[in-house]
């Protein structure tokens, strides 16, 4: 979708731009599969902050997404591509055969009338169908992939992000990710053929920090201007670094702070790095 520039008819309409979603086909989203969802501010179940700058926004509704893709050798036609709030990507609702109804994100280029097929079977490698990576050509353009076989897709699902399978080893197969970094995946974990849709998201510009707010993403105050109960590297006599390296507010060094816990990492299957 090509991003549209706004007017200059304020200082927040200045350099700010939207998409024209030119793709869009359906205004309402499938009613069996939206839900309400209420915002948790960023808090979890104890009522503490466990991400920051989250909170307030406009009211939305959920959209159930078939991250999983299990409904196996049953055809689906696509018959509509919609916006979704709650992500980057748009969505795509599918009509299966047999009468079901399902959301799936919606791979560039696919439109309403094409038909889609998940199977464990080696299928043709069309636009929005799904498959194990086992049984994929290499070289194939994949997204939504999945980490453990059943679980769905976990990876490779913002606008306009695709990964490659550049190889297959006996159980596991070679995927390139978004970063560069080269990793091991189980050949039986499926992925979606194409790659994410509404590449032109990275493109706009908010022009406004109101705009952010609707979003539910609250402001950034730098450390250097808190508290030092608030920072570590608040506090100081007027302006300063208060003589600390930078880090987060849980004091996770900025540059070069490792945050895997060596405990869960799967290091063992990547094969490159994306840090060089």
């Amino acid at each position: 979708m090509p991003v549209i520039p706004y007017k200059p008819t304020t200082a927040g309409r200045r350099g700010a731009s939207r998409l024209d979603f030119s793709e869009i086909t359906r205004d309402k989203p499938e009613k069996a599969l939206a839900r309400g969802w209420k915002s948790t501010g960023g808090r979890n179940n104890y009522g503490r902050r466990t991400s920051n700058h989250r909170g307030g926004g406009h009211k939305k509704r959920f959209r159930e997404i078939d991250f999983k893709r299990d409904k196996l050798d049953v055809p689906a036609v696509v018959t509509s591509v919609e916006y979704d709030p709650n992500r980057s990507a748009n969505i795509a609702l599918l009509h299966y055969k047999d009468g079901e109804k399902r959301y799936i994100l919606a791979p560039q280029d696919l439109k309403a009338g094409m038909k889609v097929l998940a199977s464990k079977k080696a299928i043709d490698a069309e636009l929005g169908c799904a498959m194990p990576l086992g049984v994929m050509p290499v070289g194939t353009i994949v997204h939504n992939v999945e980490l453990s076989p059943g679980r769905g897709g976990q990876i490779v699902r913002s606008a306009g992000t695709q990964a490659r399978l550049l190889s297959r080893e006996e159980r596991y197969c070679a995927v390139e990710l978004p970063s560069g970094e080269l990793r091991r995946v189980l050949s039986e974990c499926m992925a979606t053929v194409g790659q994410v849709g509404n590449i032109d998201y990275a493109n706009v510009h908010f022009g406004k920090a109101g705009r952010r707010r609707w979003m539910g993403i609250r402001p950034r105050v730098r450390g250097v201007a808190q508290n030092p109960v608030s920072h570590p590297m608040g506090g100081g006599e007027g302006r300063s670094k208060s003589g600390q390296i930078p880090m987060s507010r849980t004091r996770v060094l900025s540059k070069g702070g490792k945050t895997r816990n060596p405990k869960k990492a799967s290091s063992q299957y990547i094969l490159r790095w994306r840090k060089k």
